[in-house]
């Protein structure tokens, strides 16, 4: 439409794919279309390495925005008005446009990229003309080409003419679904929400699991992991949760195995149990929010011992950060406020007062083999419960 505003996106990692990249960015421009659906009519387009929404004139355009600069696989994006490929009508439509942009600035600079050849005038012409229209309208700006307050650039495209001030940086990464699927082992804590968003990042579509025992956990620590999920669901999209009775499991733990193995063995019956219920859903890998050395049961021995149970690689993109690094990420993801509520995970129950943070395997084995746990596995499968959590998910606690 044109003389109307548009958002335009480039794509960052994408330019890389060679043949595989308009698979890649099929994916990003449906990922884009299920951001902005709730938002109102829009129409997108892909030309020339960009993509750019038509927004009907009743949109939201911030709520646009904001939409847009969580989609992974997005490096950069602006806000533009778009207008004939006519230098008048570009110089006429300019400063109006870019008013507000250049109002509190002081210094600016004009870039202009012609992809349409048969444009008559070249980019420094396109540039002194636009700079000139604009030094005759805002009497109080200077040209600086070195370090503008504000940059405005004028793309002529073989459909038109697009006027737009500084980009925006996008969520970077891949699309979500482009790298395939797994499942994150999710609790009520800082990290795994973390880890979770972190997997996204690099196009994984997730899968949550996460295990409740009741009566030890309350319903309120259920509704904080899927206001978690809902969260990271603002920028991957909805996400399909699996709810797991554990309590008859973490119960017979309790019972039949020596204390200070509760936590390595409670860690290796919740592989075994995600590893099956994620290759029944397609899952190909396991994500966990472990940090090497954090607590006991994220040592080296007992990460080795807890993966002894498992064929399914183990994703764990928290492994070298500190709690001080992934908190920074939690709070810019706006998990952080949620995931420090008191409303105790299932990893807290029965927690030993002296955990092995040295283990041998055998030992762990030995002390895993004194209850047979086959019958309350398979219990626990099969009395999953599922829901789909999306952005729109959230309950105030």
């Amino acid at each position: 439409m044109i003389n109307s505003q548009v958002i335009l996106i480039k794509s960052g990692e994408l330019v890389l794919k060679g043949l595989n990249r308009a698979t890649f960015e099929s994916i990003l421009i449906k990922n884009i279309r299920a951001a902005l659906k709730p938002l109102g009519r829009f129409e997108l387009h892909s030309a020339q390495s960009t993509i750019w929404v038509d927004l009907a004139p009743d949109m939201d355009v911030q709520k646009a925005e904001d939409a847009v600069s969580r989609v992974f696989g997005i490096a950069n994006y602006s806000l533009a008005l778009e207008c004939e490929k006519d230098i008048d009508k570009i110089l006429a439509a300019a400063p109006s446009y870019l008013a507000n942009a250049l109002k509190g600035a002081k210094t600016f600079k004009v870039e202009s990229k012609r992809s349409d050849k048969k444009f008559p005038l070249q980019s420094p012409e396109i540039s002194k003309m636009v700079g000139a229209k604009l030094l005759s309208t805002f009497n109080h700006l200077k040209v600086d080409v070195h370090n503008p307050d504000v940059t405005v650039t004028v793309e002529i495209r073989d459909r038109s003419a697009f006027i737009r001030k500084d980009s925006t940086p996008g969520a970077g990464g891949l699309p979500c679904g482009s790298a395939g699927d797994a499942a994150v082992l999710i609790s009520g804590g800082i990290d795994s929400p973390v880890a979770a968003y972190l997997m996204a990042k690099r196009g994984i579509r997730l899968t949550a699991i996460h295990f409740a025992s009741p009566p030890y956990t309350s319903e309120r620590a259920e509704i904080k992991v899927k206001n978690l999920l809902s969260r990271v669901a603002r920028y991957c999209g909805r996400i399909k949760l699996i709810i797991v009775p554990f309590t008859e499991i973490q119960t017979a733990i309790a019972q039949n195995c020596p204390e200070e193995y509760f936590t390595l063995i409670m860690r290796r019956m919740m592989m075994r149990i995600s590893q099956e219920l994620a290759a029944r859903r397609g899952c190909k890998a396991l994500i966990t929010g472990e940090s090497l050395g954090q607590v006991a049961s994220q040592t080296l021995p007992a990460m080795v011992s807890t993966d002894s149970v498992l064929t399914m690689p183990v994703f764990r993109p928290l492994i070298g950060m500190d709690k001080g690094e992934i908190t920074i990420i939690a709070r810019n993801i706006d998990t952080f406020d949620t995931s420090i509520l008191p409303y105790e995970d299932c990893c807290t129950v029965f927690t030993p007062k002296h955990p092995r943070t040295n283990p041998k395997l055998e030992q762990v084995q030995q002390a895993e083999g004194q209850y047979d746990f086959t019958a309350l596995i398979d219990k626990a499968i099969n009395g999953v419960r599922e829901e789909y959590i999306d952005a729109n998910s959230y309950i105030e606690l």
